[in-house]
């Protein structure tokens, strides 16, 4: 299967460019987290086939989407790590979810197969902090009887770069290991105690893929795009869970986003019989007030064709789509949020 690359250039084919697409004009700009590319990279690629319109986003990690589009370089930007309401307000900005999806443990040993190995937050943490180093090592046989585990040195993998996904990541070991949470914290980017840095999903899926006896995390479904291997979770109400579609749907389940204020909610760790313990939102951001509102425009129409259209593309790659009462929710504030310098509203209606 292929590898999940950097950045994504949809251009439309002469023969789409035609006048009777009201989109053919739009240009698109976007950059950011690398954990939503691979339904981006889908959804854009049908887009522009049905519309003729072009999408240009970087997966440049969260920090990178944040600061482009706070320098106002990009038409939106992206993030899975939420901003707070008054952080927004701050900025002028609004933001709003796309879809949800899983972060993973993925691990390179010889013999284990995926979904072989099972983890708890408590022994993650204690392999990012340095305290657990052999494989072999009594916290991780314990969970594991039945498993050969090699004495052999683990190699940690996190990310390089400001990243949502290591936000949620250390979300989820902070909530779970006080240690964490008083030595590293939680944030976009951290102090990490050991291990080698990768930029974006990829990079740490492509340092996995090389380094044997190594562990890392990445979105569900670089996992499966590298043929990564991958381990099952104990969650939260103490059972043992694996990286699936009802696994992270039973994580959303609960999930108030009508009560969210600015869109802000955090899903990892959440109760539930079946629920997978990393599971996180992806988040888009826009200025609230725009000179030109054509750019704006452009994007929305983006978003609400992926709404109406990219449910079952973003299924195929175990992303959780939205239910039509929280798509409500977000047409809603694209209504009464976003608007001209001269006050009139952006949104045109799907």
């Amino acid at each position: 299967m292929k590898r999940i690359f950097a950045s994504l250039v949809v251009c439309a084919a002469a023969n789409a460019l035609t006048a009777t697409s009201a989109f053919a004009a739009d240009h698109i700009t976007g950059a950011g987290a690398t954990f939503p590319y691979p339904v981006y990279s889908k959804w854009a690629q049908s887009y522009n086939k049905e519309t003729g319109a072009q999408l240009n986003y970087q997966a440049i990690g969260s920090g990178g989407g944040i600061k482009q589009i706070t320098a106002k370089t990009v038409d939106f930007g992206a993030s899975d790590k939420p901003l707070k309401a008054s952080v927004l307000k701050e900025k002028g900005m609004m933001q709003f979810p796309t879809v949800m999806g899983g972060i993973v443990p993925i691990i390179n040993v010889v013999g284990i197969k995926p979904g072989e190995m099972v983890l708890d937050g408590t022994t993650i943490a204690n392999i990012f902090l340095g305290k657990i180093t052999k494989w072999n090592d009594p916290e991780i046989k314990a969970l594991n009887p039945s498993v050969n585990l090699p004495n052999k040195k683990i190699s940690v993998v996190h990310r390089a770069d400001g990243s949502g996904t290591t936000f949620n990541f250390t979300y989820y070991l902070a909530d779970i290991s006080a240690d964490w949470k008083n030595k590293v914290g939680v944030d976009a980017s951290v102090q990490w105690p050991v291990g080698t840095g990768g930029k974006g999903n990829q990079g740490v899926a492509n340092y996995v893929s090389q380094l044997k006896n190594s562990i890392g995390y990445v979105e569900y479904a670089y996992a499966l795009q590298n043929n990564l291997t991958y381990s099952k979770m104990k969650n939260k109400e103490g059972n043992i869970v694996s990286p699936t579609m009802e696994s992270f749907q039973a994580a959303a389940a609960g999930a108030d986003w009508k009560h969210a204020e600015g869109f802000y909610l955090i899903l990892a760790n959440q109760p539930g019989a079946n629920s997978w313990p990393m599971t996180a939102a992806t988040f888009i951001l826009l200025h609230k007030e725009v000179e030109d509102a054509k750019a704006t425009q452009s994007v929305l129409k983006f978003f609400d064709w992926a709404y109406t259209n990219g449910d079952a593309a973003a299924e195929e790659l175990h992303y959780v789509p939205f239910p039509a009462n929280v798509k409500a929710l977000i047409h809603d504030a694209w209504k009464t949020e976003l608007k001209t310098t001269g006050g009139k509203s952006v949104y045109m209606g799907s």
